[in-house]
Parts: C-alpha cells; structure tokens; sequence
C-alpha cells in the first residue's frame, strides 16, 4: 500500500547503540510519528519483512552488516522506503558512496534529532509523502533506452551502446531515481558529488548538456529545464531484471 495511504508516517530506526535507538525512537513519537527500532540488519530485515515503512533511518557501521549493502537490500525489496543515512562524522566518502548506493539523505554523528525531524520531512515533501516510483532492478528502460547501473551503459533505441562517464553515469542515476521531480542544482550537486571533487552550478550545466547529447536529446527533451527552479526528468520508466 503506497505509504501516502496511511496517516501516520512510519519510521525504522536500525542501530546498534541502544541509547541512540530508545532517544530517537521517544523524540520523533513526540512528532507524531509511528518508529520501530533494530539494533542490526537481520532483525531490520524480519521488520521491513513483517511491515511496511515510509523512512528508514540506518547506521552505516552496524555489527551484522554493512549500511551500504542493507541500502542497496532496501531498494531492491522496499523501493517505497525512504532511506537517511547516519555516517561517522566528516567521512565524505562513504556519504557519497549512501547516495550512489540509493541512500536519500545522510546525517553526520554526532547530530541533534530535530535535524533529524527536519530532513524526515524534507524528504516526505520531495517524495510527494512517500509514494516513491518503483524502479529498482539493474536495467531499467525509458522511452526506449536502456540504462545498466552495473555495466554503466546506455543502450540506444538503435541499439548502439554507450559508454557514460561517471560524471555522467551519477547524473543519469540520479534522476532515474527521482523521475518526474524537479531536481534543484543544489540537489544534484549532493546526488553526484564524488569524494573529494569539487563540483558547482556550472558543472552540473555541463553534465546535463553532455548527457542530453548522448540522449540525442532533441525535442520534447527527456531532461527538461525549468527556469529558475532545476531539471527534471520527464520519462515513464520500465525497470527490468
């Protein structure tokens, strides 16, 4: 049942640090909010089997499993959850590894939980109260391309194959996980920034200018830009295997 059906939003919080677990689980019930805890990945597992959840908040170092394979678990069998990531203070890279690996935001430890609260909503206003499409095998198709997230190749409707950068592989990521949103700049710099690259407005420009050429992106343009406001991927997608 798409999670914009029930009132109350509901909340997983998996981490191994018991405190963190009981003081996150009372702080956001004080907003309203329906959270269960997990102190690992199998106990995170048997509840996201048992039932369904909007938001997802996961420790990226827990003793059972690795934050950024349990990422890449909830997208293939719960794509409608939203996923924050908690990392270790000042580690850019496993940050950015979360995003590519399908996370949605992430909060440095140590943090305080009205962050928390604030970037929870954030993401329910930008998943339209987390309805998320679902795409979330390995090739996914839209208007007769296909994109392989593991090979990193796009397949023409001719069926030529192209090669992406990973510059442009991010940006193309990015926006087949957020179809039919706007993506502001700001938002895509945090989706495809790569450890230590410094990227900015005019880089995110030049991506998207390159991959529409790969795209043969004449019009009605795949990536369409809104003036003042960002990008946004207007496409119907079809996820395969």
């Amino acid at each position: 049942m798409p999670a914009h059906h029930h009132l109350q939003l509901r909340c997983l919080v998996v981490d191994d640090d018991l405190d963190i677990r009981e003081s996150l689980q009372s702080y956001l019930r004080g907003f309203g909010m329906s959270v269960e805890v997990a102190a690992g990945a199998r106990e995170m597992q048997r509840r996201m089997t048992a039932e369904d959840f909007d938001v997802v908040v996961l420790d990226l170092m827990l003793p059972d499993g690795n934050g950024l394979d349990l990422c890449r678990w909830i997208q293939t069998h719960h794509a409608r959850s939203a996923v924050i990531m908690l990392t270790a203070q000042g580690d850019p890279i496993s940050r950015v590894l979360g995003l590519e690996m399908g996370a949605d935001d992430y909060l440095g430890k140590p943090f305080e939980p009205r962050e928390l609260v604030a970037r929870i909503n954030a993401l329910q206003r930008r998943m339209g109260k987390g309805a998320r499409e679902v795409q979330t095998g390995r090739r996914v198709s839209f208007e007769q391309w296909t994109f392989d997230r593991v090979l990193r190749q796009l397949e023409s409707p001719a069926g030529v194959m192209l090669a992406l950068s990973n510059a442009e592989y991010r940006l193309l990521s990015a926006f087949i996980e957020r179809p039919g949103r706007i993506l502001t700049r700001e938002q895509l710099i945090e989706l495809t920034r790569a450890p230590g690259v410094e990227i900015n407005d005019r880089s995110i420009d030049l991506a998207v200018s390159r991959l529409r050429q790969k795209l043969g992106d004449t019009p009605p343009r795949l990536i369409r830009t809104l003036r003042g406001e960002g990008y946004l991927f207007d496409v119907k997608l079809l996820s395969s295997s």
